[in-house]
């Protein structure tokens, strides 16, 4: 699959709104008949356009009312000692993110804790003793604002109607 058209990009509109559209309901959102439909999901699959589908959980109602931001300082950002770094901050799952960042730093991570205390113990038994770590830097959330994982389209629209 080389370019997507209208309807792969609505496809991918509806799914983001609500991945558990049945093949029927999908079809019908983005005017087509099932079969057809099934066929353009299954190929943005393969393309990797549609990477997975996952249940978005409420991290408060769950007891994970901390979520903050880490900047991870390294010693050096040597090849081997970047991928030891990268391979155990993977095995963490209080981790939901990483990122290699600009300036100053080389990751920024997302970490979500029951309460300051439970991401302090964490801080200090886990990220302070990550491979290659000379510091870290902590900010908190103090109230989300805005948390989406839905892509914008609009730039794929345009070019479908070239």
């Amino acid at each position: 699959m080389e370019s997507i058209d209208k309807f792969d990009l609505a496809i991918l509109q509806e799914l983001q709104t609500d991945g558990r559209l049945t093949n029927a309901e999908l079809a019908q959102r983005v005017g087509l008949s099932a079969a057809p439909c099934w066929r353009r999901v299954r190929a943005l699959e393969e393309a990797g356009y549609i990477k997975g589908y996952h249940a978005e959980i409420d991290r408060h109602k769950i007891g994970l009312g901390v979520l903050a931001f880490v900047r991870v300082d390294t010693e050096r950002t040597t090849g081997d000692l970047t991928r030891r770094l990268e391979d155990a901050i993977r095995k963490l799952p209080e981790v939901i993110a990483c990122h290699y960042i600009s300036g100053t730093g080389t990751f920024e991570l997302q970490v979500v804790a029951q309460d300051l205390d439970s991401f302090s113990r964490f801080a200090l038994q886990h990220l302070l003793n990550l491979p290659n770590v000379k510091d870290i830097h902590t900010s908190f959330s103090l109230g989300e604002v805005k948390a989406s994982h839905a892509l914008p389209l609009g730039h794929l629209a345009l070019r479908t109607a070239r």
